[in-house]
């Protein structure tokens, strides 16, 4: 069975603190160790920052998604802003990293699973999946 919880937050950088307290707290309550929980604390946090700075203008709402089951954590991160084109994304060069830009490297190293879906003129979505380890 998948529980499912959904947030709208404003696209203000002070709610992004409070995302990381939920899901902190979900993500402890259905038994993920401390590291895993950081790890998803920060993927979040970044995912949200993203939106804060490129996806709303901040009274714009986004959605924050969870689905829990038995195998994984599951979080979507939706704005409804202008969208990118990921296909002229470009990963950061870690010898030589610039300000900004990181967000999403950060986002692929810590979770199992990421898929990034944009429109241009309808918004971007963040799916980011925590299997539980045994």
């Amino acid at each position: 069975m998948t529980d499912i919880l959904k947030l709208q937050l404003p696209g203000k950088p002070q709610y992004v603190s409070t995302v990381r307290m939920v899901i902190a707290s979900l993500a402890n309550s259905a038994g993920f160790d401390v590291e895993a929980i950081e790890d998803m604390k920060v993927a979040v946090s970044e995912a949200c920052t993203n939106v804060v700075c490129h996806g709303t203008n901040g009274d714009d709402l986004y959605e924050i998604s969870c689905e829990i089951s038995d195998e994984q954590f599951c979080v979507s991160v939706q704005d409804q802003g202008e969208g990118v084109d990921m296909d002229q994304y470009q990963a950061p060069n870690l010898d030589c990293p610039k300000e900004g830009g990181l967000g999403l490297f950060i986002i692929q190293t810590l979770m199992d699973e990421v898929e990034i879906t944009s429109e241009p003129g309808r918004g971007t979505k963040i799916r980011m999946v925590k299997y539980r380890q045994e």
